[in-house]
């Protein structure tokens, strides 16, 4: 027995590294983050150390004895984000308006949340403390959601591999990003209504929703790809950028989603 354990000691101080990680959580607010603590729970009981760094000024992002909390200054906008929440949320439920208005209002909605995590994004990536922090903590992989960059920008500033839990990113950027189909004619697009038996009336007016979705998302996330592309200091579009994500972690149902191709 004494030379079992000695033989089999080393080979166990090999393996004992590979059963946990340190694992970077750059969340997004709101239920994302609901979605997303449930997970890091479960990752905390299996022994993996987690750091996960927020504003220091959210709605919903908290500190548990299960991760722990790196914090940063960010421009006070939480009554903006409550506000904002709030009405987006009724909107995204509601159907009575014409399609053009929805579009409307929901372009808005798209710059108004973009603009709030862009500014927060910002903080973060010259926050020379805490890049610092992340750079020195040799991290196994970085865990966000990529609907906000920003947890990718860093991954590949660090070179860091990236674990995407996400719902869905506007305009199929994350479907593009991963080489999956998505032809405009055949998968009904954001708040279209439609479902996949289309006429062809429909898939017209489908089509033309997903071209509209190019100009919309050059809005939501063209100040990102400025910021990524001088903070990589190399040019870089939203689909390169989530390209280079190692998994992907999709909240879908196959019964509530659209129907659609998924990728392989």
């Amino acid at each position: 027995h004494t030379m079992l354990v000695a033989l089999l000691l080393p080979f166990l101080c090999l393996l004992s590294p590979a059963t946990a990680g340190k694992v970077l959580v750059i969340p997004m607010e709101g239920s994302h983050w609901l979605s997303m603590r449930k997970v890091l729970v479960e990752l905390s009981k299996r022994g993996h150390e987690i750091v996960v760094v927020a504003p220091d000024d959210t709605l919903m992002i908290d500190s548990s004895g299960f991760y722990k909390m790196k914090t940063y200054p960010v421009p006070s906008m939480k009554e903006d984000m409550e506000e904002h929440i709030h009405s987006a949320t009724a909107r995204a439920f509601s159907n009575e308006d014409p399609f053009l208005v929805r579009f409307w209002k929901l372009l808005k909605d798209y710059r108004k949340s973009a603009a709030m995590f862009h500014a927060s994004c910002k903080s973060l990536l010259y926050n020379q403390e805490l890049m610092k922090y992340i750079g020195d903590g040799h991290f196994d992989v970085v865990f966000t959601d990529p609907v906000s960059p920003c947890g990718q920008i860093i991954a590949l500033h660090f070179s860091i591999p990236s674990v995407f839990f996400l719902r869905m990113v506007p305009c199929g950027i994350d479907v593009h990003a991963a080489q999956g189909p998505d032809p405009p004619s055949y998968v009904p697009r954001m708040f279209s209504t439609y479902s996949d038996h289309m006429t062809f009336s429909e898939r017209v007016k489908n089509f033309l929703i997903a071209l509209s979705e190019s100009f919309s998302c050059n809005l939501a996330y063209g100040p990102f790809e400025e910021l990524a592309s001088e903070f990589l200091q190399k040019p870089v579009t939203m689909t390169e950028l989530l390209s280079h994500g190692s998994v992907w972690l999709r909240r879908i149902d196959f019964v509530f989603e659209y129907p659609m191709p998924v990728m392989p």
